[in-house]
């Protein structure tokens, strides 16, 4: 077969034909004999026409093939099955153009205006600005003076950003450096050039960091860059531990600072982290600053602060001392503390992932697990394991860590009770020690009320407690109080408006209905309404100033029941039952529900997971554990950023033999915290401690409760699931 093509786009050095070929794309294809359907074979001819001869081309199903002429450029070969028509696509052309269009400038060949900014000028083809940039198309097209002129003087941008938009308009490339986004952002603006604008934002984007990123979300607003803008803001409030250490946070106008300690997505460890922030804003400039600071203070959510740093602060602060309306104003705040009245503002929510953590258990044996759960991806990913394998331990979050507390650590041959206390930190995934507890505690209750973790019951071999002892992070250390009316191993507990509520449990002899409430301040335990129904290894959790509790052992079977207590009324009622009845289970709150995870069945240790909505009163199925297991601890955290480390992990953090914590990205955008910006507005926890390093690497052993009775057989829990127990009651 031979085809005859006639071609009108500019040809390629190497390509023969004659030039000048007028009229649109011509093709005869004459057919051959031993042609088969669907290929080409032949020569290109004619004037103005390549000759070529090639092998049989086969055209793929939808008819396209690809191929490159004898000068090397590219094009494809389109099909029409019905009408034998062929499309040929020029791959090369439009970029070809542009390159002839842009030497033709650089010649002064056949441009028709004259740009100049400050003393320089640049010549041009109207028609080329005019299709790069809506400014310059309603300047030539939309019946302004300067459609007739040929020299046109233009304001408010610098030659060489010019000199860069206009080699972007002619290339389509860009080049965007710290020094020059500064000025690009900006004149891409002024002329609508939306791809030099997407460039530099996508540019600022990677360099937003706690130094530069109030002034970048400034610079974002003013040129109307709205994704900037909001992921500038996001970066913000996500990082906001470390920005308010910037002096970018300290030329924020008091306007700017409450706007931004108000959004409800701050992420901090605590509101003390706010309230210190506020206060070494003021300290920057105290003079000026001090009358604004009870405007400010009630932006922050000091309800939320702790009985006792509030105290300290008004009793010792030299600010508040010079401001007696912000000290009535937190002394009535801490009244109501003492009243446990339900906070008027609610807490924080970052918006960062949401994480349920789950640590040790048994299964067997008891684990040394820890796994974390992320809903958005419904995904468990497993992290560093326990120093030691233990079930029956309690766990929590306390300013951003991750404690593993007491249990039991029941391996082939030996079972001993614990008093340990395992720091983890989310950031570097590695496991530190605390001081122990005064005493072992399996089974034991874990909370956190004001700042402290609190260890309620469990027991120490034969011996149940009523012991209750509370641990403070920034001293590491472990301090008794009152102990409860009733001894309780496996006890439910859970916090409300600053009271813990102890629930259920086992004395020794039987299982308990009956609750109690500790008040802080007066270090007693009162009786609260009795439960419904008498259980042990419940899972307890609060959601929405209510208390629930979930399954148990009742003495001789494993409960579905679910009660709900209303702290207001002191009243308990029924709510709808879970799926599978069990004991020895995790309830945790995510995102408004409950989940209730794994446990003891009566028979086998589950990975089910069940979902409770509040709002329908229906437990769904969720994903399950990627094991069976019970007597676990879980506790609920949202994604530390990498570069939000602790600070009283900092000693631990920049050790170099743990690999640190970066702080700073490999480069910073220093050019816009300068004075160019300025006036911007729009920001709308030890023992132990074998290695180096400080970490546990070897097994501890001490420990009491070792037991080799003969009536344990490992592999087997007793009924509630909390592993091998001894025989005088689970």
């Amino acid at each position: 077969m031979r085809l005859n093509v006639e071609f009108d786009v500019p040809r390629a050095p190497g390509w023969a034909g004659a030039p000048g070929a007028p009229g649109a794309l011509r093709m005869d294809t004459f057919p051959t004999a031993n042609a088969s359907p669907g290929t080409l074979s032949g020569t290109l001819s004619g004037t103005g026409v390549a000759m070529m001869d090639a092998s049989p081309l086969s055209l793929c199903g939808d008819g396209l093939q690809n191929l490159t002429s004898p000068g090397g450029s590219a094009y494809s070969i389109d099909k029409n099955s019905d009408l034998g028509d062929m499309y040929f696509n020029m791959t090369n052309y439009v970029g070809d153009t542009l390159k002839m269009m842009c030497m033709m400038r650089s010649h002064h060949m056949l441009t028709d205006v004259v740009l100049q900014a400050g003393s320089e000028q640049f010549h041009a083809h109207k028609l080329v600005l005019a299709s790069a940039s809506p400014y310059f198309k309603a300047m030539f097209t939309g019946g302004l003076k300067e459609c007739d002129m040929s020299h046109v003087k233009l304001q408010g941008v610098c030659p060489t950003t010019l000199a860069r938009i206009l080699t972007f308009m002619y290339t389509g490339v860009i080049r965007v450096t710290e020094v020059t986004v500064c000025q690009l952002l900006p004149a891409a603006t002024m002329f609508q050039v939306p791809d030099v604008i997407s460039a530099c934002c996508v540019f600022l984007e990677r360099q937003l960091d706690p130094s530069n990123v109030i002034g970048i979300a400034n610079f974002a607003e003013q040129h109307g860059c709205k994704e900037l803008h909001e992921k500038a803001n996001q970066f913000i409030e996500q990082h906001f531990s470390q920005i308010c250490q910037e002096e970018e946070f300290f030329q924020l106008s008091a306007m700017q600072l409450v706007a931004l300690v108000k959004k409800d997505a701050l992420n901090v460890q605590d509101e003390q982290e706010v309230y210190n922030a506020v206060l070494q804003w003021v300290k920057y400039d105290e003079e000026n600053r001090r009358p604004k600071m009870e405007h400010i203070l009630q932006a922050v959510r000091c309800q939320f602060l702790t009985p006792a740093f509030l105290s300290k602060q008004m009793k010792s602060c030299d600010l508040l001392k010079k401001l007696p309306q912000c000290r009535k104003y937190l002394a009535q705040i801490f009244k109501d503390m003492t009243l446990h009245k339900k906070p008027v503002v609610k807490e924080r929510t970052p918006n960062t992932p949401r994480v349920i953590y789950i640590a040790g258990g048994y299964l067997r044996y008891s684990l040394d697990i820890l796994e974390a759960f992320n809903a958005d991806d419904r995904t468990w990913t497993p992290l560093a394991k326990l120093t030691v394998p233990r079930s029956g331990l309690g766990g929590a979050f306390l300013k951003g860590m991750f404690y593993a507390v007491g249990g039991r650590n029941n391996a082939p041959g030996s079972s001993y009770d614990s008093d340990w206390v395992d720091r983890y930190h989310p950031v570097l995934d590695q496991w530190r020690p605390c001081s122990p507890m005064t005493t072992p505690r399996n089974r034991v209750g874990v909370a956190v009320m004001d700042g402290y973790l609190y260890a309620v019951g469990g027991s120490s071999g034969s011996d149940y407690h009523d012991s209750v002892e509370r641990y403070d992070p920034d001293e590491d250390r472990w301090t008794l109080i009152c102990p409860m009316a009733k001894k309780r191993l496996g006890v439910g507990v859970a916090v409300v408006n600053r009271m813990l509520y102890a629930m259920g449990g086992y004395d020794g002899s039987l299982r308990l209905n009956s609750a109690e409430c500790y008040h802080p301040e007066n270090n007693e335990w009162t009786p609260i309404s009795s439960m419904r129904v008498a259980r042990s290894g419940a899972g307890v959790a609060t959601l929405n100033n209510h208390v629930y509790i979930v399954g148990g052992y009742d003495g001789s079977k494993q409960l579905s029941s679910v009660e709900r207590y209303d702290t207001e009324t002191d009243t308990w009622e029924f709510r709808a039952p879970i799926r599978i009845a069990r004991s020895a289970l995790s309830v945790t709150v995510l995102d408004g529900k409950l989940y209730a995870m794994g446990g003891y069945d009566g028979s086998s240790f589950l990975s089910i997971v069940e979902v409770y909505d509040p709002l329908r009163d229906v437990w769904d199925e969720g994903e399950p554990l990627t094991s069976g297991r019970s007597g676990h601890a879980s506790a609920v955290s949202y994604h530390l950023c990498v570069i939000h480390c602790d600070q009283h992990e900092h000693a631990l953090s920049t050790d170099s033999s743990l690999g640190g914590c970066s702080t700073r990205p490999s480069h910073t955008l220093s050019a816009l915290t300068g004075s160019s910006l300025n006036g911007v507005h729009g920001v709308n926890g030890a023992s132990n401690m074998n290695s180096a390093n400080g970490f546990t690497t070897e097994p501890r052993t001490n420990g009491v409760g070792a037991s080799s009775n003969p009536f344990l057989t490992p592999g087997r829990g007793l009924p509630d699931g909390s592993g091998p127990s001894p025989p005088f009651g689970p």
